[in-house]
């Protein structure tokens, strides 16, 4: 054993010491926190750990082998027996198996629901999945990562082992606020970036530095759930806008406006989630009008702004906002990796330093190692390189994966060719039903979003997400034919 048992000894009871040793170690085989085969501690070590003479433990673990508990292997030590059960019978192991209740005994507070985490890509051979959203990690110049991490503790010592910034590595707020200068259009400094655990943590931290309990949120009906559930756990009331060619519907927005007092809006104005639409340029206008007008706080998630295909990124609204009312949102997961959990966001100092202390409370720092790794990566441009690369492969499966569509599925799916993001919004044909279609297609081996994820109101509607980035071109070919294969023979009702 690796660990030191913990053993309650209590020397006023009128129970020798070396039973209660006994009793405490076969109570723990019982309820699982000990396993068949596990060493227990040495003699001398166990005796000096609880403060007995090492003949007291001896005497405990002969009595141990005597009930058949424990078996001794010569030179080697003492170890749980390999002959009792893998379960305990009930008569020996009252209450849950595995020594801790099925349910807690008080009562849970109103939350969110367990969420529907799908099948990660890769995760089997056999398994292929159009997601959305999800870049292909084996793009990831993971030769680069692990060589600035080495080059980060080199160069900062374990001062990156300790405590930090709840901000984020200094050198990486400068990196990203340098980045989006040149590409975005944000006229910034590193005081206005906190860097965070992924974008999520961003919203969160947003939600709680915004929301009162009951204030109204605006978010567009078509989008992402744990984005809305964020904000609901902020104690928002949360209202869907309609979502239509042109984006999130401004007039409905301003309409709302004048009936109730909307504290802010969730829009997704790039590539709208999971639409794919860009936010038109008249709309920008009037809803940053009308977050002005009404001082209300637009919360602009770019999610995925590297990846545009045709033409130049539309700029954030971020690169527009002169009254202070956006708060920009972005991250790290899309162009490097989901794993290494960095997003940030971009907003005036004061709310900058209110994240900063609400972020200090619930995880103190994010991994100052991987931060300053990837700083590194910023300043020898390893990270555009790979930008460049991956945008490239997700040009070309883009185009696969129209082909593809166009080729064996015109009759059943519709689609606009989306300028840019990492999905195609298809419509599926009247008379199927998409829900049967994506269990016929998990069937074969294909993953699919099934499209009321996605909906305000959590119903089926006749839509598609597909996501072609991570999947090469031969895998896009084999998925789309596994999605033609499990197309329903009947139409629904």
């Amino acid at each position: 054993m690796s660990w030191a048992l913990q053993l309650a000894l209590q020397e006023t009871s009128g129970t020798p010491v070396f039973l209660q040793i006994a009793r405490a170690i076969a109570e723990d085989v019982r309820k699982g926190r000990l396993k068949r085969g596990d060493r227990l501690p040495g003699s001398r070590s166990l005796a000096l750990a609880l403060g007995v003479h090492r003949n007291t433990v001896l005497a405990a673990y002969a009595e141990l082998a005597d009930e058949g508990w424990t078996e001794t292997a010569q030179a080697r030590g003492t170890f749980v027996s390999r002959d009792l059960p893998q379960k305990m019978p009930r008569a020996f192991a009252p209450g849950a198996r595995s020594g801790i209740a099925e349910r807690p005994g008080f009562d849970l507070a109103q939350g969110p629901a367990v969420p529907e985490l799908g099948v990660v890509p890769g995760a089997t051979e056999s398994v292929l999945a159009l997601l959305g959203g999800v870049p292909d990690v084996r793009l990831v110049p993971v030769a680069e990562l692990a060589r600035a991490y080495r080059r980060a503790l080199s160069r900062y010592g374990r001062s990156l082992l300790s405590y930090g910034s709840a901000w984020g590595h200094p050198r990486l707020r400068s990196e990203l606020a340098r980045m989006l200068c040149s590409t975005r259009g944000l006229a910034i400094e590193p005081e206005h970036v906190l860097v965070t655990r992924g974008s999520q943590m961003a919203l969160h931290l947003v939600a709680r530095a915004l929301i009162q309990p009951g204030d109204v949120i605006a978010v567009e009906s078509w989008g992402y759930r744990p984005a809305w559930e964020a904000l609901r756990l902020a104690g928002a009331e949360l209202v869907p806008i309609p979502v239509d060619a042109q984006g999130i519907d401004t007039a409905q927005l301003a309409e709302l406006a004048r009936v109730r007092r909307i504290r802010a809006v969730y829009v997704t104005p790039h590539h709208q989630y999971p639409t794919t639409v860009s936010l038109s340029a008249a709309r920008r206008i009037e809803l940053l009008a009308l977050a002005r007008a009404e001082r209300m706080a637009v919360i602009e998630d770019d999610y995925d702004h590297e990846f545009h295909y045709v033409g130049r990124p539309v700029l954030p609204l971020a690169s527009a906002d002169r009254a202070g009312v956006v708060i920009y949102l972005g991250t790290l997961s899309k162009v490097l990796a989901p794993g290494l959990r960095i997003g940030y966001v971009v907003a005036p100092p004061a709310l900058i330093d209110r994240l900063a202390s609400y972020r200090y409370y619930l995880d103190r720092q994010g991994d100052q190692a991987v931060e300053a790794a990837v700083a590194l990566m910023f300043e020898d441009d390893e990270i555009q390189r790979h930008i460049g690369r991956a945008r490239r492969n997700y040009t070309e499966r883009r185009g696969v994966f129209v082909e593809l569509l166009e080729r064996h599925l015109a009759e059943q799916l519709s689609f606009r060719v989306p300028s840019g993001g990492m999905a195609i919004w298809a419509r599926i044909a009247r008379g199927i039903d998409g829900e049967h279609w994506g269990e016929r297609a998990l069937a074969r081996g294909l993953v699919l979003q099934p499209t009321r994820r996605f909906a305000f109101d959590g119903r089926p509607r006749p839509y598609l997400r597909l996501g072609f980035a991570g999947l090469t071109p031969s895998e896009l070919e084999a998925a789309v034919e596994r999605l033609r294969q499990a197309l329903p023979r009947r139409a629904s009702r």
